[in-house]
């Protein structure tokens, strides 16, 4: 059974080279990009290009272009009307040959600021305006592992830089079908544990308790009414966090258009949770992983989430 989050914060897993594809939803400020992938050892370039359109002849928002050439460079450029406007090269390379990458995109109001496994790179100005990009194109010397397009400068958005633990929130609105959250940060080398609340802030009650216990390889699940916790749930038929990656990049969600909640570990399990009407269903990389029955009679109430232990908030989208 395969899980399909809607458009828009469906990850891209393992695309095949050249890829092009549409952004759906386009871009708009506060968006990222967020790229994982690998460098072979007998690069000569490879490139990343936001398109105003689906086809390779679309004017070019942004076109970026790692060159191995002796000189190592990368070139920023822009496309319009078939004609290549002038080149701003950084004599820098921040990919190693042979070596995995993480790479985020993020649209500012001043242009494409590109960090490169976490470190600031280049903001590129925009020459083009950012709503005509509605597509991506990806060619060259170079494996892509995970394509992955979120956030967009709405309301409860976390900007931004990594935000503290323990982290706790009101919900605006509450909870409701329907409705999309989305968090993003770190999980690093040597984590422990770490722990995802829903939480009723009204009775302190929490509804679902997600326990990622890393270097235990399980993952508890349970809840706490009226200050008694419930049951743990803990039998898995494989485990989603693994001990031994040098981080994993942690992704989750409330999926608009799915009624329910998501999780998505970008860098290693993918991992999808979504709520029906009496449970939590749960997958990891499209496979059926376990089911969480309610133990809150209305999800409705749920008004705030809490997240700690160890892990490094980079985004929150409410």
């Amino acid at each position: 059974m395969t899980f399909v989050a809607p458009p828009g914060y469906q990850p891209i897993y393992g695309p095949r080279i050249p890829y092009l594809g549409p952004i759906y939803g386009g871009l708009r400020e506060g968006t990222s990009i967020y790229l994982q992938g690998s460098i072979p050892e007998d690069i000569t370039r490879f490139f990343v290009n936001l398109l105003c359109g689906e086809s390779e002849s679309s004017d070019i928002a942004l076109h970026f272009n790692p060159r191995f050439d002796g000189w190592d460079k990368v070139v920023f450029n822009t496309c319009q009307n078939g004609s290549w406007e002038s080149e701003e090269k950084i004599r820098s390379m921040p990919f190693c040959k042979g070596q995995s990458f993480e790479m985020v995109i993020m649209v500012t109001s001043q242009g494409y600021q590109i960090k490169v496994n976490g470190n600031d790179f280049h903001t590129f100005q925009h020459r083009v305006p950012v709503e005509r990009v509605c597509a991506m194109q990806i060619a060259g010397d170079v494996s892509i592992q995970t394509i992955n397009v979120i956030g967009g400068g709405y309301p409860g958005d976390m900007g931004g830089g990594m935000g503290p633990v323990p982290y706790a929130n009101m919900i605006p609105g509450g909870m409701f079908p329907k409705r999309t959250i989305i968090i993003r940060g770190m999980v690093p080398y040597g984590a422990d544990k770490i722990s995802i609340n829903f939480v009723v802030s009204r009775s302190r009650d929490i509804a679902f308790h997600m326990n990622p216990r890393v270097r235990e390889g399980i993952v508890v699940r349970n809840s706490m009414i009226g200050g008694n916790w419930g049951l743990e749930d803990r039998e898995l038929s494989l485990n989603p966090f693994m001990e031994g990656h040098r981080r994993n990049e942690l992704l989750c969600g409330l999926v608009d258009g799915f009624d329910g909640l998501w999780v998505s570990c970008v860098c290693a399990p993918q991992m999808s949770i979504r709520c029906g009407n009496q449970r939590f269903k749960v997958f990891v990389n499209g496979q059926h992983l376990f089911d969480f029955f309610h133990r809150l009679q209305s999800f409705s109430e749920i008004d705030m989430l809490e997240i700690d232990g160890d892990v490094q908030i980079s985004y929150i989208h409410f």
